[in-house]
């Protein structure tokens, strides 16, 4: 089960999106009158997360692109945490469902994050472990799995970074920022009338 998980990550995370669009497409925010402005502040704090998620995302890159694999990752994001990139693709994903101004869309993707990756996260354990044996049970020891912990950030003062390869990455961080954009327009076709509303999400 792990195993297809992590090989068809990719198919189930848009098949995720998939379905909570279409939630989204038949569903508003519960929150009107004077609680619109609670709406509002899931919006804010939503763009907040995404920010994180995108800058985030592009320092993991600036790192792993052309290393993956190859070499085993103990130094910027990678000494705070093992899986960085599962750690602010998380936050934006979280972050996409607050600007529906909701919180059940948040919890939502927050619950579907926490049913899908560590599965994808201990199948990976198992594969770097095969490549780097001991030094990678070694990092293992000292950094943890997911939260990063900001007390053991080690940043070398300079770092060989592979240009080519990191812009084709650089689309990576945008999708949050873009689906950001789709809740919104959804947003306003339910203003418009143009999709129904058959549920009010609180």
């Amino acid at each position: 089960m792990l195993q297809f998980i992590e090989r068809h990550r990719i198919v189930l995370s848009r098949l995720m999106v998939a379905g909570v669009l279409v939630v989204l497409a038949i569903s508003s925010s519960a929150w009107s009158g004077r609680q619109a402005f609670f709406a509002s502040v899931l919006v804010a704090l939503g763009l907040v997360l995404i920010g994180l998620a995108m800058v985030g995302r592009l320092w993991c890159n600036l790192y792993i692109v052309g290393y993956k694999n190859q070499t085993l990752l103990t130094t910027g994001p990678y000494s705070a945490s093992r899986n960085p990139l599962y750690f602010f693709s998380s936050l934006g994903g979280v972050g996409v469902g607050l600007t529906s101004g909701t919180l059940t869309v948040g919890v939502l993707i927050a619950v579907l994050f926490a049913l899908t990756y560590p599965g994808v996260i201990l199948t990976e354990e198992k594969r770097l472990e095969k490549i780097h044996g001991q030094a990678w049970l070694d990092y293992m020891a000292r950094v943890p799995r997911f939260f990063p912990r900001l007390s053991q950030l080690v940043e070398p003062e300079q770092y060989e970074v592979h240009p080519r390869l990191f812009r084709k990455h650089l689309l990576d961080a945008l999708w949050f920022a873009w689906a950001a954009g789709v809740m919104a327009l959804i947003d306003g076709a339910h203003g418009m009338g143009w999709l129904p509303n058959y549920l009010l999400l609180p």
